[in-house]
């Protein structure tokens, strides 16, 4: 029987395939320009599978059969499979049940897909509204402007007569033309409505209508994509526009606002240019994106990032090629206005004079202040000498205020003295009536004239048997010093500081020397002035004594010295009494600075911290360049000097020091000093010097550069002492600047080479060569000149020409060894490892002595 029979009589049977199950449709594709496409779409229905195979669903009236034939599939699959009947439902079941899951993911799937065509609807329906938004503003605007001009035209009507037709034309604005020339011709419906509505703003609305749908069916349907079963079905019917295409139409809105797309000017800047900046900085201060800076570089050909430091030069070039216009400015205008504008002669008052007073040592300057002062200093320095500057101020019977510094008169505080006379307005030169101009006195004079200040001379020890003042002025002239008294215009005053004598007329002629200065100074304004002297005290921190130039200096002010900076926490004067603030030419100490400034370092005060801040590391930076480069200078000395020493020209021993001293100022006149004694054999070299106690630090460093410790007027703790015992460190304590000096020179003295001085013994002529054995070849000589002496040096002349120089080895008299051979005389000689001597060659014979060598 064949299957092509009716269905009606295979019951229970698989039904036969044929295409009836099949419907098709089509389904018309619209496409720009008004293009379209007829396309033709077939669905098929989804076919059931069950549990035994696939088939058709059977009919409900025949139940049983069907499961008779679903056992029977169970039965033969199972055999099939090897496999019991309960295992294949067991499998089924499990098959079942990953189907099932599968489903519960997809459903899942569909529900986060349809979230995000949610949130993309919503997206997209905001940008809609805003974009309908101003379209609004935009038509709204457009209508604004076209009853504008209707009424400036119905005005001009009103004055010219024109024709029914030209008058709607007159009123239209250029967008409704550009609208008119964009939208198609309306049908003749159309054309009756909007004769019956009138022309003019219903037109326009009409228009605007038409350009609003256009848009939205180009945005729907022109933008939707290739044509799928899906959406040819309907089944995309909510499906919007991608988020991509949204940015895109948002980019373009953009660019036709901005001139279609046209790149907009560029703004050219002024560019502050410092000495290095980084690229990343330079972008910023161009106003341009980093990487086009990084880009132009790499075409330069340098491979540079945002962080790399770039110097200014090459800063300046790039400026230029982007456009922008440079203002070069150097790390040192951090200083620039710090010492404040120049200050207004009315606001001018008097101050005291600034009186120092220089000499040669032990002439008697500071008994000469303790006398003025009516205060004993003197018995405060150790050995009688002043290795501070001391800044003192003296108020006379009259009420005025002299300011006086005390500098040191040794010739190790050349510094000192320096800066004494730099911060002074008159300068006291005491010269002793005993011992009259030394080389102190003629330095002290040469630091005043270097300063340009005037001076005083004051004839100390007048009282002594031996004085001669006359003397003392006369010899000041070999130094273009002139005295009133000799016709010059130098005042002199005859002075005893032990004897009280003289003091008056002193104290008159600095007050009459001040007078003709006329020094004045503003009080109302910020403080400025000099370091004399700083120092590290153990309970106070960093003390600093200034003198006060201009201006008035308070607690709480903060001031920049040098390179340390802080702001004041309290102020005091010579005897220690607290002050709330120090007028013009009044010395004080300050505390609150984060370090002991430099003395003759200038202070001022500034308004902030960070200015404060910023002037300190500028100076620090530029410090620690300075001291690179004379390292630098140091290192290429150091390579000649090697140099010299292979060549055997010179030999350097060498002394490191630690040098830890109460002041800043004597720790400087000590290394000064230092340096002074050294030479190309031999120098001290201080490897650190600073003031303060000498600390553990201090030990350890010296104990790595096996160097002795030099304390000038500070101690060791007990701490320092134990570990200095303990490494083997040797701490030296001074009071006195020069005996220092004395045993650093002593030192520098026993590391000299000795002196070797030759002195001449006489001549031995070479009669026969005697070759023995165990001592080698022995010349048989006869002394003709002067004498041998064992183991004097030797040379060896053949043909007045030197072909030896070394020592005696063998003096034989016979078969004796003897130690010396007079004139006269035959020997037996022999040299140290040399051999090659000749009958007729003459032998010179001398000794070298050595001679203990000093410092001068």
């Amino acid at each position: 029987m064949s299957e092509t029979n009716d269905t009606g009589n295979n019951q229970g049977g698989r039904k036969p395939l044929t295409v009836a199950r099949k419907s098709a449709g089509t389904v018309k594709q619209s496409f720009s320009h008004g293009r379209s496409k007829q396309v033709v779409v077939e669905t098929k229905k989804r076919r059931a599978v069950g549990p035994g195979g696939s088939g058709p669903t059977p009919s409900d009236n025949a139940p049983a059969k069907k499961t008779d034939t679903l056992e029977a599939r169970l039965i033969a699959t199972a055999k099939k499979l090897g496999i019991t009947v309960e295992e294949l439902k067991t499998r089924q079941k499990v098959l079942l049940a990953r189907k099932a899951e599968e489903a519960n993911r997809a459903k899942e799937n569909i529900q986060v897909e349809a979230a995000q065509d949610r949130l993309r609807t919503e997206q997209e329906r905001k940008a809609t509204e805003a974009r309908e938004r101003e379209e609004a503003e935009a038509r709204r605007k457009a209508e604004e402007e076209a009853r504008k001009a209707e009424e400036a035209a119905a005005a001009a009507a009103a004055d010219a007569p024109v024709t029914a037709d030209a008058k709607p034309a007159r009123g239209r604005s250029k967008q409704d033309a550009a609208a008119d020339a964009s939208v198609p011709e309306p049908t003749a419906e159309e054309a009756a409505s909007r004769g019956k509505r009138g022309k003019g703003k219903d037109d326009r609305n009409d228009r605007s209508r038409d350009a609003a749908a256009r848009t939205v069916r180009d945005s729907g349907e022109r933008r939707r994509g290739k044509l799928t079963i899906s959406s040819a079905l309907g089944d995309d019917a909510d499906r919007q526009r991608s988020l991509a295409s949204l940015k895109r139409a948002r980019d373009r809105e953009r660019e036709r606002r901005f001139g279609g797309g046209e790149q907009r000017e560029k703004v050219s800047v002024e560019v502050t240019l410092p000495e290095t900046i980084t690229l990343q900085d330079l972008a910023g201060r161009m106003n341009e994106r980093v990487a086009d800076v990084v880009k132009f570089m790499i075409n330069q050909g340098e491979m540079l990032r945002g962080n790399d430091i770039i110097d200014a030069d090459t800063a300046e070039l790039i400026a230029e090629e982007f456009g922008h216009t440079v203002k070069r400015v150097a790390e040192s205008d951090v200083e620039i206005g710090l010492e404040g504008e120049a200050d207004d002669p009315a606001l001018m008052k008097p101050r005291p004079p600034i009186v120092t007073i220089m000499g040669h040592v032990d002439h008697g300057k500071t008994s000469l202040l303790d006398a003025l002062r009516s205060t004993d200093v003197v018995a405060g320095e150790a050995g009688g000498i002043t290795q501070h500057i001391g800044a003192y101020q003296v108020q006379l019977k009259s009420g005025q205020k002299i300011t006086f510094l005390d500098t040191p008169g040794h010739s190790a505080f050349t510094a000192m003295r320096a800066r004494g006379a730099n911060a002074t307005d008159i300068a006291i030169l005491v010269v002793a009536a005993d011992d009259s101009v030394m080389p102190q006195t003629i330095e002290s004079i040469n630091h005043a004239k270097a300063a340009g200040v005037p001076l005083i001379i004051a004839v100390n020890k007048i009282d002594l048997h031996d004085a001669q003042p006359e003397k003392v002025l006369t010899d000041l002239l070999q130094h273009d010093i002139q005295v009133e008294s000799m016709g010059g215009s130098t005042q002199a005053v005859q002075v005893s500081a032990k004897s009280r004598i003289g003091l008056d007329e002193l104290t008159d002629a600095i007050t009459l020397q001040a007078e003709l200065l006329e020094l004045a100074a503003n009080p109302d304004r910020a403080a400025d002035g000099v370091v004399i002297e700083s120092q590290l005290d153990k309970g106070r921190g960093p003390v600093a004594t200034i003198l006060v130039n201009r201006g008035t200096l308070k607690r709480g002010d903060i001031v920049v010295a040098g390179a340390q900076w802080g702001k004041v926490r309290a102020i005091t004067d010579e005897r220690g009494q607290q002050l709330a603030d120090a007028g013009p030419s009044l010395p004080v100490e300050v505390l609150g600075l984060d370090g002991a400034p430099d003395p003759g370092e200038p202070f001022v005060v500034v308004d902030t911290e960070a200015r404060a801040r910023e002037i300190t590391e500028y100076r620090v930076r530029n410090k620690r360049q300075v001291s690179g480069k004379a390292g630098a200078a140091a290192r290429a000395s150091l390579d000649q000097l090697l140099s010299r020493l292979k060549d055997g020209t010179v030999e350097t021993s060498e002394l490191p020091v630690v040098v830890k001293g109460d002041v800043q100022g004597s720790v400087e006149a000590i290394s000064m000093s230092l340096d002074k004694i050294s030479t190309e054999e031999v120098r001290a070299r201080v490897i650190h010097g600073a003031v303060g106690g000498i600390s553990e630090s201090d030990v350890l460093l010296a104990r790595s550069s096996n160097a002795p410790i030099f304390a000038f007027n500070v101690r060791a703790n007990k701490q320092a002492r134990d570990l200095a015992e303990k490494e083997g460190v040797e701490i030296r304590y001074y009071s006195v600047i020069y005996d220092l000096i004395d045993d650093v020179k002593s030192t520098l003295s026993g590391m000299l080479a000795p002196e070797k001085r030759e002195t001449f013994l006489g001549y031995a002529d070479i009669l026969e060569v005697f070759n023995i054995t165990k001592t080698g070849k022995v010349a048989g000589c006869r002394i003709s000149e002067g004498k041998v002496v064992r183991g004097c040096g030797v040379r060896l002349l053949r043909d007045d020409v030197v072909i030896h120089e070394g020592k005696l080895k063998t003096l034989k008299r016979f078969k004796d060894e003897v130690n010396e051979v007079s004139s006269g005389m035959e020997c037996g000689m022999a040299f140290e490892r040399y051999e090659d001597i000749r009958v007729g060659d003459k032998i010179e014979c001398f000794q070298v002595e050595e001679i203990a060598r000093t410092l001068a």
